[in-house]
């Protein structure tokens, strides 16, 4: 991996857990519940939070931009989410949530000169990014900029974590990888259990298909694990994924990158040690 490579990688860790307390922390739970949603299990929610910027997308379209999804787990909740409450309630709450959720996250920094500064830099990154093609991104970039600084830094990483995200998706199409093929190569190099991938609505017989096809392709042993092909697959994914996530963070000069690694770094200690976030996830964060 080249040094930018990395420093783009680097910045996408940072950012992450900062931008996932929307769909973890109690204080969204609540506003979701607020909103008449069922908050038994966390997707009414996550569908509602992360779809809404697309409007009234129905579940082929949020299928396709989620791309990891099962499309029968995702027609369980989509369109259903939008009779609920309408996307623009929905992005009205997500705001309330943010703002509750970091500011019980992040505590007294959140009323520091941190997060402004580091909001600053991250805006200027995010809009640079180029969001043809990227339909996340694009619906994130699109929404008004908060002006707290707290929300707007969440509002920025929002926008640079989708653009990755798109970026991720295309890699993986160029790569032959159909969306089961890719969580079952993934879960293949040890980025979570199996089990944590379950999360995504695929059958046992969707899972064993997509492993055999990896398989055949010799991408795959039969116990499951990463062949030698298999793993130089999943690092060229990866690799063009940093590729494409590259060039908005060219805006920023090295010394400004480096002030933005010492802005975020404590955010991220604060987000890590809330215990807001699962210790597993399927983005494999830490293990790949």
């Amino acid at each position: 991996m080249s040094e930018e490579l990395g420093r783009v990688r680097r910045m996408w860790h940072l950012l992450e857990p900062l931008h996932a307390v929307l769909y973890y922390a109690p204080e969204a739970v609540e506003e979701v519940a607020a909103l008449g949603y069922r908050t038994d299990e966390r997707w009414p929610g996550y569908f509602a939070w992360r779809a809404a910027p697309l409007g009234a997308a129905g579940a082929g379209r949020v299928a396709d931009t989620f791309h990891s999804f099962s499309p029968a787990m995702v027609g369980e909740y989509v369109p259903a989410v939008w009779s609920v409450a309408s996307p623009d309630t929905v992005l009205a709450a997500r705001t309330r949530a943010v703002d509750r959720s970091c500011r019980k996250v992040l505590g007294d920094a959140v009323a520091g000169p941190g997060p402004g500064e580091a909001a600053a830099l991250v805006r200027r990154v995010a809009e640079a990014a180029d969001t043809a093609g990227r339909p996340l991104a694009a619906a994130n970039a699109a929404l008004p900029r908060p002006d707290e600084p707290h929300l707007a830094l969440w509002w920025a990483a929002t926008v640079l974590r989708e653009h990755r995200g798109d970026g991720h998706v295309a890699a993986l199409v160029e790569a032959g990888l159909d969306p089961v093929e890719s969580l079952v190569s993934f879960a293949a190099v040890g980025a979570a259990r199996p089990e944590v991938f379950a999360s995504r609505g695929w059958s046992g017989a969707e899972w064993r298909d997509a492993r055999q096809r990896l398989v055949k392709r010799g991408l795959l042993d039969e116990d499951g694990t990463a062949t030698e092909a298999g793993r130089a697959l999943h690092v060229e994914v990866e690799r063009r994924t940093d590729e494409a996530a590259a060039a908005p963070w060219r805006v920023l000069g090295e010394g400004e990158r480096e002030r933005l690694v010492e802005l975020l770094e404590p955010l991220w200690v604060a987000v890590i040690g809330s215990g807001t976030l699962p210790s597993e996830t399927t983005l494999g964060i830490g293990k790949v």
